[in-house]
């Protein structure tokens, strides 16, 4: 009996570890964790990279779904309506899609975003954060306010656009009390 009992525990913990992986736990998504570098391009054309902008001032990085969808708009111009507040904070927005240059092109023109969107088309960045989907090529609502020291101090992960733009204005005041 003893046999059936351990292959019912293997059987659980794999399960266990395989709904963590597709809700997006992985050593680089861990508040407290350094934060996973990258290089990406974005919709002007500007290469960013994590570790230069983390030089100069914390990094607010979002991934989200899709350019100009409901949920995703109303979050870039929550970001984009909180922008003064979060410069002041010394804060750096990122948006992160699986999107085109063009499209992020169009979606930051149409919305007069004021923050970078880059292009993760291959979801190298996502995977190295745990934001993709699972089984897709797309990225979840799911956001990281990163220290200049180059730790995670918090993660957002929810659908809800709203408590990203609630949850990290307070995660960036309490970085600043810090």
């Amino acid at each position: 009996m003893q046999p059936r009992f351990l292959d019912a525990l293997a059987a659980v913990l794999s399960f266990a570890a395989t709904l963590a992986a597709a809700a997006g736990e992985s050593a680089g998504s861990a508040v407290e964790s350094a934060a996973p570098s990258f290089q990406a391009q974005d919709h002007s054309g500007k290469v960013w990279k994590l570790d230069d902008v983390l030089k100069r001032e914390a990094v607010l990085l979002y991934f989200y779904p899709k350019d100009d969808t409901p949920g995703c708009t109303k979050e870039a111009c929550g970001f984009r309506d909180r922008m003064d507040e979060l410069k002041k904070d010394g804060v750096q927005v990122l948006g992160v899609s699986f999107d085109s240059v063009e499209s992020h092109r169009q979606f930051s023109s149409k919305h007069n975003l004021s923050f970078p969107l880059l292009v993760d088309s291959d979801g190298k960045i996502a995977d190295s954060y745990g934001a993709r989907m699972p089984g897709k090529n797309m990225a979840r609502r799911v956001s990281f306010l990163i220290g200049k020291d180059g730790k995670i101090a918090h993660v957002t992960d929810t659908p809800n656009a709203e408590t990203h733009l609630s949850e990290m204005q307070e995660a960036v005041g309490k970085l600043n009390q810090g």
